[in-house]
């Protein structure tokens, strides 16, 4: 059997992340019914760049996503949140830094654009402080750097598929966090409106500085897209690194049992991968 790329000693790695990575993953063990769904997973997210994490159904992406916003019950390990356990810190400090948007979000029947978007405000409101000129900054240019403006007053309901994805989008950036997590952010969305969210993401990270970490299944999309890839099989981390690093013929038949070849991308010189 090929030994999978990232576990070869002769293999040239990227280091998982700087020192001082401010979301970490420890020993990290998810299980439900006592059947294992993380096992052991230690990790980081690098800081600044987008982390794309991939592989088959059911190996736990969504729930490592989860368990790195503490939206999930940990069976043991930790997840670090600027060197402190995430569990151990107030709520709203944490919804301060770090936001996560879900797979398939819903929202109450009537919601307006700008309602939802202006929810993303709530950590950074008290009760002697309910709405500021901050929070309507915030609410403005989130609205504004995902196109959302002009259909700020329209109901969610009225909206097509790429424009809703683009308001959950929004409120998330009104949150004004430095570490964003999207779950499988394209489900539902043709190509064009794929290729159109996830180059808005890349725009966020890229002018802003901002982290995200981001669950994807499309292999050639999270290639395109990412600077850091995580490659999960049966609750572990497989592989990690840029992802010619983790975008071999070895790591897709380990990690997904795809025979394939792997080209370079014409337009974005990314590995690219065909199926035999």
């Amino acid at each position: 059997m090929t030994q999978p790329a990232s576990l070869s000693a002769d293999q040239p790695t990227r280091q998982d992340a700087p020192q001082d990575a401010r979301l970490r993953a420890r020993t990290l063990s998810v299980a439900y019914a006592q059947a294992s769904i993380l096992s052991d997973l230690t990790l980081d997210i690098p800081d600044g760049e987008i982390t794309v994490i991939v592989g088959p159904n059911a190996c736990g992406k969504s729930t490592l996503l989860r368990s790195l916003a503490r939206l999930q019950r940990l069976s043991g390990g930790q997840v670090l949140l600027d060197g402190k356990s995430i569990h151990h810190q107030r709520s709203r400090g944490v919804a301060q830094r770090l936001a996560i948007l879900p797979q398939s979000p819903t929202a109450p029947e009537g919601l307006t654009v700008h309602d939802l978007v202006s929810r993303g405000r709530t950590p950074h409101q008290s009760a002697l402080q309910q709405w500021s000129r901050q929070d309507a900054r915030a609410v403005e240019q989130a609205l504004e750097r995902t196109g959302m403006a002009p259909l700020a007053q329209r109901s969610l309901e009225a909206l097509s598929g790429g424009q809703r994805q683009r308001a959950w989008i929004a409120m998330a950036l009104a949150q004004e966090t430095d570490i964003l997590l999207l779950d499988e952010p394209t489900t539902y969305l043709d190509l064009p409106h794929q290729i159109e969210l996830l180059t808005l993401v890349q725009s966020l990270n890229q002018d802003s500085g901002q982290t995200v970490a981001m669950v994807l299944h499309d292999i050639n999309l999270a290639a395109r897209f990412a600077s850091h890839m995580i490659a999960l099989r049966s609750g572990e981390v497989f592989a990690k690194g840029r992802p010619e690093q983790v975008v071999t013929r070895e790591n897709m038949a380990e990690v997904f049992g795809l025979k394939c070849q792997i080209i370079s991308d014409p337009v974005h010189a990314t590995p690219h991968v065909i199926p035999e």
